[in-house]
This record gives C-alpha cells, sequence and structure tokens, in this order.
C-alpha cells in the first residue's frame, strides 16, 4: 500500500469511490473541484494505492470560525467496499493527522450522517469522541 497526496490523475477513480460513499458526480465536475482543492494549502487530499489502483482517498481542510480555535475537519473519507476493514481509512486519517501537526492543529473534526452507525463505529474505534448531533441546512442560492 502506498500513501499519496493526491494528483489529477486520481480524478476518475475518486469520482468513482466518492459514488460508493453516495455522492456521485460527473468526472468533469470532481476535476474542476480537486483542480481548486489541490492548489489550495489549507487543503489536503491523501489517496491509498494499491497495484497501480486508487482504492481510498480522505479530504480534510483547515477551519477557522470566529466561536472556536482552529481546527482540521475531514471533509470525506472513503475506501473501496472491497477493501475495507484492513486498516486503510485508520492509516488515511494517519496522514491527515500528520498534515493537521505540520499546521500546529490539536485536533480534527469530522462529520457523519445520523443514518451512518458503521461510520460512528469506525470513527468512535480510532479515537474521535463524539460531542453533539446537529441537522444541517442549504440555501439554494440563484446564480442568475
Amino acid at each position: 500500500m502506498i500513501f499519496r497526496k493526491a494528483t489529477l490523475a486520481d480524478t476518475s477513480p475518486i469520482t468513482e469511490l466518492s459514488g460508493q460513499l453516495g455522492y456521485p458526480s460527473s468526472t468533469e465536475k470532481m476535476q474542476e473541484r480537486l483542480q481548486q482543492m489541490l492548489g489550495n494549502d489549507d487543503h489536503c487530499i491523501y489517496v491509498c494505492e494499491q497495484d497501480a489502483k486508487v482504492t481510498g482517498w480522505i479530504h480534510a481542510f483547515y477551519s477557522l470560525t470566529v466561536e472556536s480555535d482552529p481546527c482540521v475537519e475531514i471533509a470525506g473519507l472513503v475506501v473501496d467496499e472491497t477493501q475495507r476493514s484492513k486498516g486503510i481509512g485508520r492509516m488515511l486519517i494517519g496522514k491527515v493527522a500528520a498534515w493537521a501537526h505540520e499546521k500546529k492543529i490539536s485536533r480534527i473534526r469530522v462529520r457523519s450522517r445520523m443514518t451512518r452507525k458503521e461510520t460512528h463505529r469506525f470513527y468512535l474505534k480510532n479515537g474521535f469522541t463524539e460531542i453533539k448531533d446537529q441537522k444541517v441546512f442549504d440555501l439554494p442560492l440563484d446564480q442568475s
């Protein structure tokens, strides 16, 4: 297994794995997003590669808000469904933890949908502490 920073060449496998997580996207849209994030020091994206195939990815970002100290937030983590329970997710979190340490950040936060009980167990098993339940609201904006 190789763990490395993502590149634009990883667009297709990242797109496919995102679909497994329940977030389908076109390769074109994914590439647009990756182009913005890969050049931004406040974002990190790592992949796990096995036998020249990307089998997992993690995206995290630096979060600064008025009401609390900065943290690094995991925006997404997915491991190919055929490769789960092999330590890949834990090692991807380790890459983000090292990145956060470089930025002098002392905590990592992750949000998870209420229905993803298996995911909650994964994070608890990997040292995270549940701190609250919340609802998320979107406000669509007219782009005309």
